[in-house]
């Protein structure tokens, strides 16, 4: 299992080293401006407690908890809400869905998104940014073991039966990255992002699909089995519904946009036998986009 995280992690960074630094710049602003721009509450140059996470390498030992350490084995630090605003939390789809692949030539849509999200976090922990697996249920993390840790823990990602991220709260003004399939019906994506929009955090949806879901390449008498408990559609001619086949699709592409641009998102749609290099530097731009200074 190691050796396969530590062959993926290679891969990501043998992919991210051709692009440039992926830096989200967060806002490491004074705590008077801070104050301006976000309209929170400082005490002094204080903030709003958030949360106790382990002490990380590269931490400096000023802001260890002390007192909450003596309480085990661990050592703890006192993260403020300022601190917990500037982290990037990515969310990988492991739905039945998305294992597959219409060919020999291209991996499963899931082996797509895995890579690019562990690409994501080797930009951005070499820009010295914090991140986090939504739903995993670790804190937002940095520094050169973090790598290796999210490898293993996409490794060990369970296989989940909704299509849809995690009902987690995350801190205002983080940022989320969702990589999916998002064939779900549109209600349900948009009731599950619009709760996070409205918490404050700003996303980036990544759609992510197999050649052969785009265009529907088959003719003749096709079985199309479902992967997440579909009833099986026997189809004569398949060649016939192609173009109501398509439409639909693209309402799907329609109502993602849509969802995404009324919350203040972004969109981006890509198919998992092109370059994972341009879909990682689109999402590098759209980062980018929202920093604030």
């Amino acid at each position: 299992m190691l050796k396969r995280a530590l062959r993926r992690r290679q891969r990501a960074e043998a992919l991210a080293a051709n692009l440039p630094p992926l830096l989200v710049e967060a806002e490491r602003v004074a705590a008077t401006v801070a104050q301006g721009v976000h309209g929170r509450r400082r005490v002094g140059q204080g903030e709003t407690f958030w949360q106790f996470r382990h002490y990380e390498p590269g931490d400096q030992p000023q802001l260890i908890d002390w007192r909450q350490s003596a309480k085990s084995d661990q050592v703890f630090v006192r993260e403020l809400e300022w601190e917990a605003a500037q982290s990037v939390w990515l969310w990988c789809d492991t739905s039945a869905s998305m294992d597959w692949t219409s060919g020999n030539d291209h991996g499963s849509k899931r082996r797509r998104a895995e890579l690019l999200t562990l690409a994501l976090v080797v930009l951005l922990v070499r820009g010295g940014e914090r991140v986090a697996l939504l739903g995993a249920g670790l804190p937002p993390a940095s520094g050169r073991g973090t790598v290796t840790r999210m490898a293993l823990q996409l490794e060990h990602l369970e296989a989940s039966e909704s299509s849809l991220p995690p009902n987690q709260t995350l801190p205002r003004f983080a940022q989320v990255v969702m990589l999916s399939d998002f064939l779900a019906p549109l209600g349900d994506i948009d009731r599950s992002v619009r709760r996070l929009a409205e918490s404050g955090v700003r996303g980036h949806l990544i759609q992510i699909l197999d050649p052969a879901e785009e265009s529907l390449p088959y003719e003749g008498r096709v079985l199309f089995q479902g992967l997440e408990g579909e009833d099986p559609w026997l189809l004569s001619r398949t060649e016939s519904v192609r173009g109501d086949y398509q439409t639909r699709l693209q309402r799907q592409f329609d109502g993602l946009d849509t969802i995404a641009r009324s919350i203040g998102w972004t969109y981006t749609r890509h198919r998992s036998d092109t370059s994972a290099q341009a879909v990682l530097l689109t999402l590098y731009a759209a980062l980018t986009a929202n920093r604030e200074f």
